[in-house]
């Protein structure tokens, strides 16, 4: 029989009621052969309320200890959707990421699997049990209990689907797959029959949010596919995979945006070697991601570099540039938070023609002024101002005619 990974996200298993109807799923699916293991994320709000009561004990609480207490709500949902199968007849057994063989380096809060051992899950497979993992968390070297980050529950889907050898990975969530763009910004957005890895992975990168880039880079790198659908439907979704598309004619299939941007520019840097690495290095040291980085022309060897990271990394970020903008006698540091990435998506956008000219005439016929500009051999994105990024997603979706089918 085909091993098959699941995961639920946080609206599919919102309540009781909601555990109870995704049990019910998952008994169906059983009976038609497969070998189910089945990842959850917490309930509803669950960690946004468990920082909450954090934060009511204290303004810094500690890393470790926040781990620790966040891991807790994918535990709660592994063990009630347990208990609702075990009551529908199927034998289920819920572990935790530790458990089911999940090993992470040592950084709380953000930490990155470094193995998967499926030994505990292939025996309860084995034993006819379908297995419920906790998503978001695992365990490091050092035995400490570590969650995953942002997309975490994704990640550790389809980190368990490659170490099982899964047929394919299933993200339940509560849209039904892959839009041209976010549907709730962009009413006339089409669902995507199919994407390619590298497709969704700079959707995912910069602004899509029903799958997590990190989750996506392990399917590309296994070969696992991903189906992305709704668990309140049964309507059909969207596989993400490596093969041959079925909507090859128009390049560009989606339209991403992100609100979650900070910007840094450091001013009258010296244009010499070695000054680049002495900026980023530190940041990469501690975690802190860049996603664009423009390096604008010398002048009488004095340049300025922007760079932008999420809003949650900004005053860490200042924290590490500021000393590193003085030594290296750099004129001042700024930065802002009103800002947001509109990107268009598509495979082979930059070595096809016009595709830059009409995201720019789209933006200027909406009366949008770009800030900033970055592409990738699949990508052209722009820094536009926050209150004008939905009106930019919209005019870019019409601009290329995504509501139309190739």
């Amino acid at each position: 029989m085909a091993v098959v990974v699941q995961k639920y996200g946080g609206t599919s298993v919102a309540n009781a009621e909601r555990i109870k109807a995704i049990a019910a799923r998952i008994v169906k699916r059983e009976k038609r052969g497969d070998d189910l293991v089945v990842v959850v994320s917490a309930m509803g709000d669950t960690t946004d309320e468990l920082v909450a009561l954090a934060q009511q004990m204290t303004d810094q609480p500690e890393a470790r200890e926040m781990d620790l207490l966040l891991s807790t709500g994918e535990i709660v949902t592994s063990t009630l959707l347990a208990m609702a199968l075990k009551h529908a007849g199927q034998p289920a057994v819920a572990l935790s990421g530790a458990q089911a063989g999940i090993g992470t380096d040592h950084r709380f809060g953000r930490a990155r699997i470094l193995k998967v051992n499926p030994t505990r899950v292939r025996k309860e497979l084995e034993a006819g049990n379908v297995v419920i993992v906790a998503g978001f968390q695992g365990l490091s070297e050092e035995m400490e209990l570590t969650t995953l980050g942002r997309g975490g529950s994704d990640t550790t889907a389809v980190a368990l689907a490659a170490s099982l050898a899964a047929e394919r990975c299933e993200i339940y969530t509560d849209v039904e797959g892959v839009y041209t763009a976010d549907p709730r910004v962009c009413p006339k957005a089409r669902k995507l029959i199919d994407a390619s890895y590298e497709e969704m992975l700079e959707m995912a990168t910069w602004g899509a949010r029903v799958m997590h880039n990190r989750a996506v880079e392990l399917g590309a790198l296994y070969k696992i596919p991903i189906y992305v659908a709704s668990s309140f439907s049964d309507a059909k979704g969207t596989l993400i995979h490596g093969g041959p598309y079925m909507e090859p004619t128009n390049k560009v299939m989606g339209i991403a945006h992100d609100k979650d941007v900070a910007r840094i520019t450091i001013r009258g840097v010296p244009d010499q070697p070695g000054i680049a690495a002495s900026i980023f290095q530190p940041l990469g040291e501690n975690s802190i991601s860049v996603d664009t980085i423009v390096q604008n022309a010398s002048v009488e060897r004095l340049t300025d570099v922007t760079f932008t990271v999420s809003q949650q990394d900004l005053d860490g970020a200042m924290g590490i540039v500021t000393p590193v903008a003085k030594k290296i006698r750099a004129s001042e540091v700024l930065a802002d938070t009103h800002l947001a990435k509109v990107s268009i998506v598509g495979s082979g956008i930059t070595s096809g023609l016009g595709y830059a000219g009409r995201m720019f005439k789209a933006l200027f016929d909406a009366k949008i002024n770009i800030e900033l500009i970055t592409t990738s051999e699949i990508r052209i994105t722009c820094l536009v101002d926050e209150d004008k990024v939905e009106e930019a997603v919209r005019s870019l979706h019409s601009a290329f005619k995504l509501e139309k089918a190739a």
